[in-house]
């Protein structure tokens, strides 16, 4: 069966749209087909510490895989692209990373596991997921809160910088 997927994936380490042209280029390579890709976003990080801003996009596939398969190839990918992984004990949720590529929704799943939820647990208070998802998904519903991205996008209260810089892959 072929489900929609969205993701989000941002860079603030090293040559960034690379990183993010790279990541797509080794999705597409694990027989994910790539729909549609939003605009590069330069992003505020939401981190006290001081870093680079973040370039991010958001991108529509189809694909066959579970999400499970789909977790394991992101982290694959993130891990080809040069990040290192972080003891688990420590939470890198604000820090400078050379990619992240996060599931955001997954058809209309809800799925709790220990490493994976979907729809994503925070991409509703994130502005810098939303303003992307947006430009290319605006109807695209997250199950759990029963709202459309646009809906969410409407009502986030996250004010960081999010900057359109109208260019794309």
């Amino acid at each position: 069966m072929i489900n929609t997927v969205y993701f989000s994936l941002g860079s603030n380490i090293g040559r960034r749209k690379n990183n993010l042209k790279k990541a797509v280029k080794l999705l597409n390579e694990c027989g994910i087909k790539i729909s549609k890709i939003s605009s590069f976003y330069q992003t505020e990080p939401l981190s006290k510490i001081k870093q680079r801003y973040f370039l991010n996009i958001c991108i529509e596939v189809e694909t066959e895989l579970s999400p499970e398969k789909l977790l394991k190839a992101c982290k694959s990918i993130e891990k080809q692209i040069g990040r290192k992984p972080h003891p688990a004990n420590r939470n890198d949720n604000y820090e400078p990373r050379i990619i992240d590529v996060d599931i955001l929704l997954y058809a209309q799943k809800i799925i709790r596991k220990r490493n994976l939820e979907i729809p994503h647990k925070n991409m509703h208070l994130r502005r810098f997921v939303l303003e992307p998802l947006n430009e290319i998904a605006p109807n695209a519903y997250n199950p759990k809160l029963h709202k459309t991205v646009k809906e969410l996008l409407k009502g986030c209260m996250d004010n960081s910088k999010v900057m359109l810089l109208g260019e794309h892959l």
